[in-house]
């Protein structure tokens, strides 16, 4: 059994699902090898437009596999080398998340915790269903969630983040919502419809845009207000001398569906 099933449709919207329900779809080293794989080629392929990560059974994803984590600590070192692998691994999964170039969207039908959470907060748009709940609970077992709070912090603000990570409590989705963790929640049935709709629109634009776009809203997010109006200002120059901006332009002015060439 595949633990991290594939499907792309005929839109272009490929469907990564976490496949690991007896482990609440931790991300073991096995999970993480074939997520980064799996983004990476999704990044390079033109068939794919955009990228939905779901998840099969009751969770999203509980973060890491703290039985394989405690195994990795019988070594002399008592693990520092294990853990420095695992968390550069697991790091290295959500920038390459941030950094593909195709959109990528959570799809959370269940409880999303730790790195799981991370995953979530990692992903350019986020839909969750009313039942789920998020945490980062690190602090409850003695251990911080250094690595999620780096991308909880960039999705929400100080003290909500801050709220969850020193309290370890759950957060409903409605309440994630609020805060800016997901874009919205619905109800169970509703979810998946939600996200392809969502999905479908994004697909139906041109990926150089959209890929352009993308990395220059990461690029600019952390830059001076000046350093960033130049940067983008340098990105709109390029993007406008780009065929499919041409295209998309006089089909405006035209009345016309334009014809993408995704370039």
């Amino acid at each position: 059994m595949s633990i991290l099933l594939r499907d792309l449709d005929a839109d272009g919207i490929l469907r990564l699902t976490l496949n690991d329900p007896g482990r609440r779809n931790a991300l073991s080293e096995a999970m993480l090898t074939a997520l980064g794989q799996a983004v990476a080629a999704a990044g390079s392929d033109p068939q794919v437009r955009v990228i939905v990560l779901a998840a099969n059974g009751p969770a999203f994803c509980a973060g890491h596999d703290l039985k394989e984590m405690t195994a990795g600590r019988a070594g002399a070192d008592r693990g520092r080398a294990y853990f420095t692998k695992v968390m550069t691994q697991c790091s290295g999964v959500m920038q390459g998340i941030v950094s593909c170039p195709k959109p990528v969207i959570a799809e959370v039908t269940g409880i999303a915790t730790a790195a799981g959470c991370q995953l979530v907060a990692s992903c350019d748009l986020a839909f969750a269903a009313q039942t789920a709940q998020f945490s980062t609970p690190g602090v409850n077992i003695g251990l911080f969630c250094s690595t999620p709070m780096v991308a909880l912090s960039r999705n929400v603000a100080a003290k909500h983040a801050m709220e969850m990570l020193l309290t370890g409590d759950m957060t409903p989705a409605a309440r994630a919502a609020e805060i800016g963790l997901v874009n919205r929640c619905v109800a169970p049935d509703e979810l998946r419809a939600e996200v392809m709709a969502v999905a479908r629109k994004i697909a139906s634009k041109s990926s150089m845009t959209l890929a352009t776009g993308k990395r220059a809203f990461y690029e600019q997010r952390d830059l001076p207000l000046a350093e960033a109006y130049a940067y983008a200002s340098r990105v709109m120059v390029e993007n406008m001398l780009a065929h499919d901006a041409e295209e998309g332009i006089g089909a405006f002015i035209g009345k016309r569906a334009p014809q993408w060439q995704d370039a």
